[in-house]
């Protein structure tokens, strides 16, 4: 491992494979080209730990939806420093083509990642793919047995420890094929023009001080985040002067996200004395999930929507409350005493007083991964200590029940590939003197009438099931309510077989140069609503296979 700042001269020697981020598409591709023989160099933008230089080079203009910071770390492990492990495949609906969407579906098929989901489960700790159909085994144990006729039920599942990519697999870089350079922020690629068989030999990268410094391979794969992939292909304009990839105006195209938000309630006939782990969450046999609610793929099809779907979410007395929040992020923290009591409970299945116990994060807890922002987590604890009391009891207390009468719903929605939704560069400059990423994306008309349609039968289906009234206004807004980032950036650098629809092919290489492939959420084809580490992951195997094949 180096500090590209303690790196002499101007320029590498020559690596075979060059991987550029240490996030969880970076680190699995490396590691499982880690015992082939090949010379690889992985480059990190941030340090070993965060530091407020590298905190300063995620700055985006945001038009739109408005892009976290924390959703963009810059530092070994990338993202998954603040990752919470919430993992799910995606449907078969997502990956079809869908003719009310405008540009085709995936080229690849959902059978044929149906392995590497598995290889990722058993070498990067997701959820093997049985885990998710036993968690159906908890349905049966509810009071609550809804009996829906157009809705379907999708279970996601997080490690009860997330995982840390660049902790957890540091190992690597102990390979004496391997080299890590880090507090290496690349600037651009480079290459030779050679009729069609133009191809990129360099990597420039800058040290703190300014100096730049070239990185030479003979293959490069961009691991860098759905809004930073597309942000070094517009920069590079060596070869082309629209930017690597982008002769058709594809580069950037087609961001999606998750827009998500807690918006509806439900007012239930009847008040609930029962937990319903299997809708509200628990933690069972090494994770936490939950079953969320989305419209039968058939149904979807029918009416030309999307897949979006919303989590039940038990409203008790401290729900929501910022103190609340503060104590789950410090409980977090204390990893070691959080861990123990896990494994003290691990026989059993312990339902969740919180949403944000299982992996769908509390929105503050980013912001509160550095000490002004502890400092606040715990005067937030302090201040709304009679809630946080009355959650620490039930919590870990009290063997009595709490009554529900009140499930309220967080949202999360599928967005369509819209050709206006697009990473562009403005005009404005970072520390580094790269131009700062302008990131435009909001839900569409077919968005938004997705989620609505999704309310609609929900609404119909609750009255039919005796269950309680759905009370929502959803539709009726002057300002869509969806509207927070889910730190799931897809889409910017698509797969598909046309270049004048996508940026990459089936095996993720560039359409116009040979040696230059793209990893993680920036080549999805369609969102789809789950959370999309899984589907990354299985993504950089299937992408190492390619890379043995023609390198070996």
């Amino acid at each position: 491992m180096h500090d590209l700042n303690e790196i002499s001269g101007t320029e590498s020697e020559s690596y075979d494979v060059c991987i550029i981020g240490t996030g969880p598409a970076g680190i699995v591709l490396c590691s499982e080209l880690a015992d082939t023989g090949l010379r690889i160099c992985v480059l990190e933008s941030g340090g070993l730990r965060k530091n407020r230089h590298n905190d300063d080079l995620r700055k985006v203009i945001s038009k739109g939806i408005n892009i976290k910071d924390y959703s963009r770390e810059r530092v070994v492990g990338g993202a998954s420093v603040t990752w919470s492990g919430l993992s799910s495949p995606l449907d078969r609906v997502d990956m079809g083509n869908r003719s009310f969407i405008n540009v085709p579906g995936w080229p690849i098929s959902r059978e044929e990642l149906l392995p590497y989901w598995e290889k990722a489960s058993e070498k990067y700790r997701f959820p093997k793919l049985s885990a998710f159909e036993k968690f159906y085994d908890l349905r049966d144990k509810s009071q609550l047995q809804p009996k829906w006729i157009n809705i379907s039920e999708k279970i996601f599942l997080a490690a009860a420890k997330p995982q840390r990519f660049g902790k957890e697999f540091g190992s690597l870089f102990e390979n004496k094929n391997v080299t890590l350079i880090y507090n290496a922020t690349v600037l651009k690629l480079e290459g030779v023009k050679n009729g069609e068989n133009n191809i990129i030999d360099r990597a420039i990268v800058i040290k703190s001080g300014g100096d730049e410094y070239s990185i030479r391979a003979g293959l490069f794969v961009l691991a860098t985040g759905g809004i930073e992939n597309a942000r070094l292909l517009l920069n590079s304009t060596n070869l082309y002067k629209n930017g690597l990839g982008n002769e058709y105006d594809q580069v950037g195209r087609y961001f999606m996200n998750h827009p998500k938000n807690s918006y509806g309630e439900i007012k239930l006939k009847k008040p609930l004395r029962d937990d319903a782990p299997y809708f509200f969450g628990c933690l069972r046999g090494g994770y936490a999930g939950f079953a969320g609610l989305r419209l039968n793929e058939e149904v979807q099809l029918d009416m030309g929507v999307l897949n979006s779907y919303v989590r039940l979410e038990p409203i008790f007395s401290w729900s929501r409350n910022p103190g609340v929040g503060g104590a789950v992020f410090l409980a977090k923290k204390a990893e070691s005493l959080l861990n123990a009591w896990k494994n003290f409970k691990s026989g059993e299945t312990v339902p969740l007083r919180d949403y944000s116990e299982t992996g769908d994060d509390n929105e503050l807890e980013g912001e509160r991964s550095t000490l002004a922002g502890i400092y606040k987590a715990c005067l937030a604890v302090l201040f709304h200590i009679p809630s946080v009391a009355r959650y620490t009891y039930v919590r870990f207390a009290s063997k009595k029940k709490p009554v529900i009468k009140r499930i309220g719903i967080r949202n999360f929605m599928e967005m369509e590939p819209n050709f206006d939704n697009r990473i562009t560069l403005s005009d404005k400059k970072d520390a580094n003197g790269e131009f700062i990423p302008v990131v435009t994306h909001k839900p569409s008309e077919l968005d938004r009438r997705s989620l609505i349609a999704l309310y609609n039968i929900m609404a119909e289906e609750l009255a039919k099931n005796d269950i309680g009234e759905l009370k929502t206004g959803l539709g009726f807004e002057t300002e869509w309510p969806i509207n927070q980032d889910a730190s799931h950036h897809l889409g910017s650098t698509r797969m598909g077989n046309n270049p004048a629809d996508s940026v990459v092919n089936s095996d993720l290489r560039l359409h116009s140069v040979k040696n230059v492939y793209c990893a993680g959420g920036s080549v999805f084809s369609t969102s789809g609503c789950a959370n999309p580490t899984f589907t990354i992951c299985a993504l950089s195997i299937r992408l190492a296979n390619h890379l043995k094949k023609i390198l070996l």
